[in-house]
């Protein structure tokens, strides 16, 4: 082989170039080169085809992944319903306050003099706040409910990371005084006790929610749009009103402090509409400040509290006998010296009154009198006066917590048992049921359902006795709230008042207690048109007065005297010298 002129390589021998050497030469099949080129259109096609149905017409999938990454829903809270009195006046409103939250990842870093101030603005030791931002989670919560001048402070710390939430704060402008009627909210604003609790679902109203645009550090900086509209809760309007409720908690409250006594609970109710007027405990709490709440302050008395009534059921057993005609007023009756057998039990008066009328009977509170106008009566037509009136039944208030009390079933009372439920012994009952039992007398023998709510209809009633026997009943309770009976000192200035006492001995661990007593009175004010009816429970008063007429009663007089001048009922009685005995006479229950 040899090089030509022009450098080009030659076969040897051949005089042929090298580049067509027919060793060199490859022959391919024209299919083969064809179907590498279709496999490539195909692949570009499929590309070209993919890229414009996932950008063009199945884009939603990427678009939510992308959106993930820098759009938020933000929760729009809903104004929860305020609360007030029959008046118009504020119970429970919510105050605008802020969560306060971390993203954990840009905090991280911020100086520690800050963190220490913002520890400082959260009322929180600053180990808890560095060991919330410790925290394996992306995003933390601080504190719910900060105020908005806090706000204010930890804004101007200009920290990355922080998030801050609106949301409300419940505000109870009557605090301890309203307490056990209105309730409270917790912090995420559920309604935990009393009307707050039962009217849950009507204050609450509908949160809403809208579609933000953040950045890495949790800055809002666009907003794209609302989601959905929130709706704020619906107002309430109670059957409340606050100045009575205002003088039933002191007169409460002043009963307790005076008398010693663990507790003590007063309720008053319209006698027209069958509204609530008052309820108070004592003691009670504040809602608004509840890091201190005991159970013994939660407890609503007047509503989740039974108690043996004592001489205060004594009126329905009359009643009914007299519904029924088997008695009179001035039917007479033996009670001797003040001790009666029947069913191989004794019966006893705290003194002897011989020979009495049925209305003194009342007056003089007598066990054996009213024993003796039982035993008149059958165990079933005893039994269906008091479920009638409630006792013994599932209460339907439309309040949290209240009880059904206790009366046994006719079929199974003893000879004693019927003697001792005619004077209150042996049946249970709260407050309220008793106060709602007692409106048969002072309204015309029937019985209209209680409300928490303003009442706006006049309500039906259910008759119970006859409009002539709750007139007698009316003589006779106020014959008690005289110098000569048992209630002496619940008489009210300028004001004719009628009622019951009732001392009950207090079971414990199955025993009646000598030494612990539930001191009551149910009455009415004024007797010449009843507008009021209140009931007064004084619990274990440990001074040297424990009965009913001694500590329930002048706290009835104290609440009626105030609740009447209150709500300008005009008087009734010219007699404005109260004259109470050097001794008062004690019922015998």
């Amino acid at each position: 082989m040899k090089a030509g002129t022009n450098g080009s390589r030659v076969a040897a021998g051949k005089g042929m170039a090298f580049s067509k050497s027919p060793v060199l030469s490859v022959r391919l099949p024209d299919w083969r080169s064809r179907v590498v080129l279709f496999v490539l259109f195909a692949a570009f096609a499929g590309l070209a085809g993919r890229a414009i149905w996932v950008q063009a017409m199945d884009n939603q999938f990427l678009q939510k992944q992308g959106a993930s990454r820098y759009m938020r829903t933000e929760e729009l809270a809903a104004t929860r319903g305020k609360i007030f009195d029959r008046n118009g006046m504020v119970l429970a409103s919510s105050l605008p306050v802020k969560s306060v939250s971390a993203f954990t990842a840009d905090i991280k870093d911020a100086p520690p003099e800050k963190l220490r101030e913002l520890a400082t603005l959260l009322e929180m030791p600053e180990a808890d706040l560095l060991k919330k931002l410790a925290s394996d989670r992306s995003y933390v919560y601080l504190k719910r409910q900060v105020e908005m001048d806090v706000i204010a402070k930890i804004q101007k710390l200009d920290l990355d990371g922080i998030d801050m939430r609106k949301e409300y704060k419940r505000f109870y402008p009557q605090g301890e005084v309203m307490a056990h009627m209105v309730g409270f909210t917790n912090v995420e604003d559920v309604g935990q006790e009393a009307m707050e609790l039962a009217q849950q679902k009507s204050l609450v109203g509908q949160p809403g929610s809208r579609r933000v645009i953040k950045d890495r550090l949790g800055h809002i900086v666009e907003d794209v749009g609302m989601s959905r509209e929130p709706h704020d809760g619906k107002d309430l309007t109670l059957s409340v009103d606050s100045k009575l409720q205002y003088i039933a908690f002191n007169s409460v409250k002043n009963a307790v402090e005076k008398f010693n006594a663990k507790a003590g609970a007063a309720v008053v109710i319209d006698v027209h509409t069958g509204e609530v007027l008052a309820l108070a405990n004592w003691p009670t709490y504040d809602p608004n400040n509840r890091a201190h709440l005991t159970g013994e302050q939660l407890r609503n008395r007047v509503i989740t509290d039974t108690f043996e009534p004592g001489s205060t059921l004594k009126p329905f057993t009359v009643a009914l006998a007299l519904d029924k005609g088997l008695v009179k007023p001035t039917t007479l009756f033996d009670t001797g010296g003040g001790r009666y057998s029947t069913g191989g039990h004794v019966i006893r008066d705290t003194h002897p009154h011989g020979v009495i009328d049925v209305s003194t009977i009342i007056q003089k509170s007598s066990n054996i009198g009213t024993t003796k106008i039982s035993e008149m009566l059958t165990a079933q037509e005893m039994w269906e006066m008091f479920t009638k009136v409630g006792f013994g039944q599932a209460p339907r208030y439309g309040f949290p917590g209240a009880v059904a009390g206790r009366v046994r079933p006719y079929k199974s009372w003893p000879i004693v048992a019927k003697a001792n439920m005619s004077f209150g012994q042996g049946i249970s009952m709260s407050l309220l049921q008793l106060a709602h039992a007692w409106l048969i007398f002072a309204r015309d023998g029937d019985i209209i359902p209680l409300s928490f709510q303003k009442v706006t209809e006049k309500p039906v009633g259910q008759q119970i006795i006859s409009p002539k026997t709750a007139a007698q009943m009316r003589t006779m309770v106020e014959s008690v709230v005289s110098p000569q009976g048992t209630a002496s000192q619940a008489q009210v200035a300028g004001y004719r008042a009628g009622g019951k006492t009732g001392t009950a001995q207090k079971v414990i661990d199955g025993r009646y207690s000598q030494t612990h007593y539930v001191g009551s009175f149910a009455g009415m004010v004024p007797m010449s048109n009843p507008r009021f009816v209140i009931a007064v429970m004084i619990d274990d008063p440990t001074g040297a007065i424990h009965t009913g007429g001694g500590v329930a009663a002048p706290t009835f007089a104290a609440l009626a005297a105030n609740a009447l001048r209150a709500d300008n009922v005009p008087p009734d009685s010219t007699v404005t010298d109260i004259i109470i005995p050097e001794h008062p006479l004690e019922e015998s229950n």
